[in-house]
């Protein structure tokens, strides 16, 4: 007769079938550690899916916006008064002012020579040796002619505006600033569920525009900033900043939960530095400009400007969420599919380290031949041993892993 353990009869085993048998377990240790895994992964469902992380919502995480700003300040620098029509970009600002007119015959060649930028031609060689070495040419236009600087040197010609500009000039800050005010008018919708705010009071929530200044606790819906302020918000010094110049991020936040009332959709103001950071390589924010003159007499004039100033990018984010059906089941049904995991847990602890595990798995998992298939008695040696140790009577099981004992 073939034994039991034999490919034919672990063939047999492989495509049987297996049903769930409910075996009620009088274990205090394994009672405990069921309900409270369930509870806590009831508790994590209950408090951080669905309250904190409102999973049963559809969220809109799409946000159509609009940003229009307007500052207001008027203040002193180099002895005449500045208004919003001096000193707001793009692209304005204040810093160090260079006159400039085309030299004669609108060629220049001696400038740049005493500020090192271009390299010293051949003394007694032709035109074609008007060539600068290797380097940065601002300000002109190589015409390729070697002109003389004077008795011994010998320069690159260039076409351009002169003088040149110098770039070491130490500007003074205009410390009135920290006073102007920013006033942002940002619009948003969320357009999967049609709705739509702004971020200025409504008429009648008794509000005043000319009055209020943003304040992080006291008045954190005022959307005028006092320029100071956002500085300092943002972590930063103001005459420092100044002095370099710096980008500066506004950001606005939307993260509506539309289940509650219009008015509760608020938006939340937060300010942080952009560019690079002080005694960083290339740190701070400057820009040129040049205003073009006409003179009476026909002559065209230039003030060239290097400003240093703060620019300000107003950044706009958020989301909103509303409930929905869809979302609520998902989560739901995943809730309680993850119920089942302390019965996994409790029968790998019942089944493999409690006293007396051999016994819980031969009454937990008990095998039935085919209706109609003959059925052999076990042997008294199998009986005495309770099923133990033949192989005739194992079976592998697919669900925990363990093995059954036939009874």
């Amino acid at each position: 007769m073939p034994c039991p353990c034999s490919p034919a009869r672990w063939l047999r085993d492989f495509f049987s079938y297996e049903t769930p048998k409910s075996v009620v377990v009088k274990s205090w240790v394994v009672g405990v550690v069921n309900r409270s895994v369930q509870l806590l992964i009831l508790a994590y469902f209950v408090g951080w899916v669905f309250i904190h992380e409102k999973a049963y919502q559809v969220r809109d995480t799409v946000i159509e916006s609009s940003v229009v700003t307007k500052v207001k300040g008027i203040g002193r620098y180099a002895g005449r008064v500045l208004d919003t029509a001096d000193y707001v970009t793009p692209p304005r600002g204040e810093g160090h002012r260079t006159p400039q007119l085309p030299s004669s015959g609108g060629r220049w060649g001696d400038s740049y020579v005493l500020a090192g930028h271009l390299g010293v031609c051949g003394g007694h060689q032709a035109d074609r040796d008007g060539e600068p070495d290797p380097g940065s040419l601002p300000g002109g236009v190589l015409t390729g002619r070697c002109i003389r600087y004077n008795g011994t040197l010998r320069s690159c010609e260039i076409r351009g505006w002169c003088p040149a500009e110098v770039d070491t000039v130490d500007v003074p800050v205009m410390m009135e600033a920290e006073n102007f005010t920013l006033l942002i008018k940002n619009s948003i919708r969320f357009p999967l569920f049609g709705f739509e705010k702004a971020n200025l009071p409504p008429p009648g929530s008794g509000v005043s525009l000319s009055r209020c200044r943003f304040h992080p606790e006291l008045a954190p819906l005022c959307p005028i900033l006092r320029l100071g302020d956002v500085v300092r918000l943002a972590g930063q010094d103001f005459p420092a900043l100044a002095t370099t110049g710096g980008v500066l991020g506004i950001k606005i936040g939307w993260v509506c939960d539309l289940d509650r009332a219009w008015e509760r959709c608020q938006p939340r103001y937060s300010f942080t530095r952009l560019d690079g950071r002080a005694h960083a390589p290339a740190s701070g924010y400057n820009f040129r400009h040049a205003r073009y003159y006409r003179w009476p007499n026909g002559s065209e004039h230039r003030t060239l400007t290097k400003a240093f100033g703060i620019r300000f990018d107003v950044l706009v984010y958020g989301n909103a969420g509303k409930f929905g059906i869809v979302p609520t089941l998902i989560n739901t049904v995943a809730a309680f599919t993850s119920i089942g995991v302390g019965t996994v847990l409790c029968d790998i602890i019942l089944l493999n380290f409690l006293k007396g595990a051999d016994h819980y798995k031969a009454r937990k998992f008990e095998e039935v031949p085919e209706v109609g298939a003959p059925t052999s008695p076990p042997s008294p040696s199998a009986s005495a041993r309770g099923g133990l140790g033949g192989c005739s009577r194992d079976k592998q099981s697919t669900d925990s892993g363990t093995f059954s004992l036939g009874l």
